[in-house]
C-alpha cells in the first residue's frame, strides 16, 4: 500500500449530504472516550475499555494520525473512519500478491446506527482514498457475527477473499477495487 505520508494530511475536509468527514480536534475527544468505552461498539472489537483507564490515557486531541477521520453529524462527532496499513503478515494480508493494503475501519457510536452515515461516510472515504492513489485495492476484515458490518461491507463493494480465524472468532476478509477511469 501507498504511504499516507506521500498524500498531504490532514486533507480538506469531506462534505456528504448529511456529514463531514474531517481530522480529530480537541472537542472530540469525549466522543473517543465514548466509542472505546462502549459494549455495544466494542462487541466485536475486543471488548469496551474501563472508562477510567480511557479518562486518563486519551490525549487531549485524540486519534491525530494519516488515515483517520472524525465523522461528524450537525456538529458533532458520532464516529470514525480509517484507512490504515493492514501488513501483508497479518491474516488475510498474504491473499493479494502485491503486498501490504490500506484497511478500511469504522466505529460509530450507538445512537448514530441505522441511519445509514456509516455507508455515507466510509464511501466518502473511499472516494478520497480513490482519487489519493488511483488503481489500489482496499481490504476489510471484519467478524463474521458482526452481521451489520458485514451488509456494511458488501454495501460498499467488497468481494470476499477468505474467512479465517483471528481474535478467536471467524473473521470476513474483503477487498475493494476502485471504479475504472472514464473512457
Amino acid at each position: 500500500m501507498a504511504e499516507l505520508a506521500r498524500v498531504t494530511w490532514p486533507p480538506a475536509p469531506i462534505a456528504t449530504a448529511r456529514l463531514v468527514l474531517r481530522v480529530s480536534e480537541a472537542r472530540d475527544r469525549a466522543a473517543f472516550i465514548d466509542l472505546f468505552a462502549s459494549p455495544e461498539v466494542r462487541a466485536h472489537l475486543g471488548g469496551p475499555r474501563p472508562r477510567d483507564e480511557l479518562e486518563r490515557a486519551v490525549p487531549e486531541v485524540p486519534g491525530r494520525r494519516p488515515g483517520l477521520f472524525v465523522v461528524e453529524l450537525d456538529g458533532a462527532m458520532i464516529g470514525t473512519v480509517t484507512l490504515e496499513r493492514r501488513a501483508a503478515e497479518r491474516p488475510g494480508g498474504g491473499l493479494l500478491p502485491d503486498g501490504d493494503h490500506a484497511e478500511l475501519g469504522y466505529m460509530f457510536l450507538p445512537r448514530a446506527w441505522g441511519s445509514g452515515y456509516a455507508a455515507e461516510a466510509s464511501t466518502a472515504a473511499l472516494g478520497w482514498f480513490a482519487g489519493a492513489f488511483p488503481g489500489e485495492r482496499v481490504v476489510l476484515c471484519t467478524q463474521v457475527a458482526n452481521a451489520p458490518s458485514l451488509r456494511l461491507a458488501h454495501t460498499l463493494g467488497f468481494t470476499e477473499m477468505a474467512r479465517f480465524e483471528e481474535y478467536g472468532a471467524e473473521q470476513w476478509f474483503g477487498v475493494w477495487s476502485p471504479p475504472a477511469p472514464p473512457a
